[in-house]
């Protein structure tokens, strides 16, 4: 079996934040079980929403050229997918929202049984609609969603406060080695089973 890779999303605008230590509580886990992560700040990047102008269905890639773009084939290559986010009104951060929203839209390629995994971070509230938020990328697209041993949240106010969240590490670091299991049975089952087989799809429309 090849190396697993994983793909991480920081969705945070601080680099060094709580986002970022709950980040590194998965990497250093996924970095014992031989599985190789790349770490990609985006919550700090210039990346504008979709505008819907279907270029991407001919060129196969977005018209904005920017980190979206840079993201694609790393996607495509990983085995696993973590989109880490702050809490802001119950939401994602919307620089992360627009950077899924152009990603998932714009890659032609098939996702599925890529395992995919959100991790939110707040002071106190809207974990779980920002964890619901971000696990909806996941599910359109025919990526497993790992669970862990709770809701994926930590929690911390200022830099570094989540380091003190006990069961929120834990939860972190669980997450990262159900992650792990998962993506090495998918591949298991793939070598012996295949991929599940594919109808063609049908779209349902409401306006008659």
């Amino acid at each position: 079996m090849e190396k697993m890779k994983v793909l991480i999303l920081n969705g945070s605008p601080k680099t060094n934040g709580n986002t970022m230590v709950s980040v590194n509580e998965m990497v250093k886990v996924f970095r014992e079980e031989g599985v190789e992560t790349e770490v990609v700040h985006v919550g700090n990047r210039d990346i504008r929403g979709c505008v819907s102008c279907g270029s991407c269905r001919n060129s196969g890639k977005c018209v904005f050229d920017d980190a979206v773009n840079e993201l694609a084939p790393k996607f495509e290559e990983a085995d696993g997918l973590i989109v880490a986010s702050p809490v802001y009104y119950a939401s994602a951060n919307a620089t992360l929202i627009a950077c899924l929203d152009r990603l998932f839209y714009s890659t032609g390629f098939d996702k599925t049984m890529k395992v995919g995994a959100s991790v939110v971070v707040a002071r106190r509230g809207g974990c779980s609609a920002t964890y619901d938020e971000l696990n909806k990328y996941f599910t359109i697209s025919g990526m497993p969603v790992a669970s862990s041993q709770y809701w994926n949240s930590v929690h911390g106010n200022e830099p570094g406060q989540a380091e003190q969240d006990a069961e929120g590490l834990q939860t972190m670091r669980t997450l990262a080695r159900n992650m792990t299991f998962l993506m090495k049975s998918i591949e298991l089952g793939k070598e012996k089973y295949g991929l599940p087989k594919k109808e063609e799809h049908l779209w349902t429309h409401f306006i008659r």
